[in-house]
């Protein structure tokens, strides 16, 4: 992925498409507009509703809870797929479009079982199969941004925490969305957390994990943490 902020786009009602949520359609720029997801379902053999579906998710990500995992974070990583595809690399792209699709479809961030729910989530809509749970493994990985035996693991969690190499703007904004959801949480128990999580990040001898990311993310990525690291440090006078 070339660094890139969310593309912007003006809302727009689609033939069609339950009036229930018009205005959470976007423009076929974007990579969660519902001919894009209709597309991945026609691929993956779908066997619910997909227009349905698309709808559910849209709202799930538009929730009031939510400040950073919006549908901005599931079309930055969309996005990034779609780059990373480009590279010929990844053996099932597709279980991971879908995988990322549900990645945050549960989120609550006061709860401990986003990606669990997520994952229950992702087998209900696509039934008892291989696919469904193997898409399942996929979000269960982005809890620990650990990867297991798939072929395919280190691609998800890459595309999840590619956000660390966005430009300082937008990483900024990221920063500032985390504490809104965080808001819960005391200044001070907030900032050590915080900073702990982030080291924990720039400690490791690769924050990416396939080369394909390491070459255009980790450079920038070490760089923006640290700032963010710095970021969240209480003020001492």
């Amino acid at each position: 992925m070339q660094v890139h902020l969310a593309i912007e786009a003006e809302s727009h009602i689609v033939t069609g498409v339950p009036d229930v949520y018009p205005m959470l359609i976007h423009s076929t720029r974007r990579r969660t507009h519902l001919e894009n997801w209709l597309s991945l379902c026609q691929r993956s053999d779908f066997p619910g509703d997909g227009v349905a579906w698309h709808e559910r998710l849209i709202i799930a990500y538009s929730e009031p809870q939510r400040a950073y995992h919006t549908l901005q974070h599931l079309e930055e990583c969309l996005l990034t797929l779609n780059e990373a595809k480009a590279s010929g690399l990844i053996a099932k792209p597709d279980l991971i479009e879908m995988a990322l699709w549900f990645h945050d479809a549960v989120y609550d961030p006061q709860g401990s079982e986003n990606e669990a729910l997520s994952a229950q989530m992702a087998v209900e809509a696509l039934g008892e199969s291989e696919m469904a749970r193997e898409v399942a493994r996929l979000i269960l990985l982005t809890k620990a941004h650990q990867p297991g035996d798939g072929a395919d693991d280190a691609w998800i969690i890459d595309i999840d925490l590619a956000i660390f190499a966005q430009p300082m703007e937008r990483v900024l904004e990221y920063e500032r969305q985390i504490r809104q959801e965080y808001a819960w949480v005391p200044e001070e128990v907030y900032v050590e957390k915080r900073g702990e999580i982030l080291m924990d990040f720039l400690k490791r001898e690769k924050i990416y994990l396939t080369a394909w990311a390491r070459e255009r993310f980790e450079a920038r990525a070490r760089e923006n943490v640290r700032s963010l690291i710095d970021s969240v440090k209480p003020f001492t006078p």
